[in-house]
């Protein structure tokens, strides 16, 4: 080879690695949020809680990436309040998780009767941070879905619409971003479209709903409990009252017409008429006895009442019980250092 044919080899191989390392340039640009995921997850060292609870959500490898990248915490103390004290708390209800300086942390509740709550919550939040991860371009084609999607859906079901109430205060781009993550961890049936797009984190969502269908309905049993008690207990009461009226009315007319039998009898008026004064006297014993069975019965629908009562009352405390489980702000003081 002749030294200007050496001398085009050299052009063209020089050529050649400055179109690669454009290229790879190129490639490192598109491609630098998975590639900072990919560092920050391989240089976390989850502990255990962490990737019990990780194994819950069956993660594809990208969701794994991003919820490793995240560095996540599981903390059951204030320490969690004090990770999550930016968060907005405007919201009803307690803060269970908390995306916040590109990191997830979540408060460990362990109450075995509300076991997943962790996990969704996880999950939750692993899906604001895969929208954080969207590009604006992506984020503004994907909000107008999600809300087209979530009004079809409330459409069939009013409480998504309730669920939903509470982020109504936020602006559109980040209640799309909460409808995000709650379309994807608390509704069973979705778009083709949508469940193609939250397939990118989970292999299987159908088990994450599960798990939140499972402990969600601890709250909704409750609740419904409490309101058909006290359904049974407003008809019941007012049906007490209008029979202990009606029944406090016929007590007054029998004393009234005991009285005057007694005086009748005492200006013997009954002398020459025996007769009547057993007729009376047995009817006012007969209206007696009625009396006394219909108190006999009201007692005993008032004693169901009062039952009832103690129903609600059993049930208000367990819900208050649970309530202070989820109560971070009743958690207990650590003396771990924060992460």
């Amino acid at each position: 080879m002749g030294k200007r044919g050496r001398s085009a080899l050299k052009r063209g191989i020089g050529l050649l690695c400055v179109l690669l390392v454009a290229a790879a340039a190129v490639f490192a640009f598109s491609h630098r949020q998975e590639i900072r995921d990919h560092f920050a997850a391989a240089g976390f060292d989850p502990d255990p809680r962490v990737v019990e609870v990780m194994g819950e959500l069956a993660l594809t490898s990208s969701g794994e990436r991003v919820f490793l990248a995240t560095q996540p915490t599981i903390d059951g103390s204030q320490n969690f309040n004090e990770q999550c004290s930016e968060v907005d708390h405007s919201e009803h209800g307690h803060v269970l998780g908390c995306y916040t300086g590109e990191r997830i942390h979540l408060f460990d509740v362990t109450d075995d009767r509300v076991e997943g709550i962790v996990e969704v919550t996880a999950a939750h939040e692993l899906l604001h941070a895969t929208y954080a991860r969207l590009g604006e371009g992506d984020r503004a084609m994907l909000a107008p879905r999600l809300r087209t999607a979530y009004e079809e859906l409330a459409e069939q079901d009013p409480r998504l619409r309730e669920r939903m109430e509470v982020y109504e205060h936020l602006s559109e781009a980040a209640f799309a971003n909460e409808l995000h993550s709650v379309l994807g961890t608390e509704v069973r049936e979705l778009p083709d479209w949508l469940e193609e797009h939250y397939a990118q984190w989970f292999e299987d969502r159908g088990a994450l709903v599960d798990i939140f269908e499972t402990y969600h309905s601890v709250f909704v049993d409750l609740q419904q409990q409490a309101e058909s008690l006290e359904t049974e207990m407003t008809a019941l009461r007012g049906d007490i009252e209008a029979r202990k009226a009606a029944y406090d009315d016929e007590v007054r007319r029998f004393n009234e017409d005991a009285a005057e039998f007694g005086a009748r009898n005492e200006r013997y008026e009954f002398s020459d008429a025996p007769e009547e004064f057993d007729r009376i006297r047995d009817e006012l014993a007969q209206r007696r006895d009625a009396l006394e069975q219909t108190l006999a019965t009201l007692q005993a629908d008032i004693d169901y009442y009062n039952g009832l009562g103690a129903q609600l009352k059993q049930l208000g405390e367990l819900s208050s019980e649970l309530d202070q489980q989820l109560n971070s702000d009743l958690a207990p003081v650590t003396t771990r250092p924060s992460d």
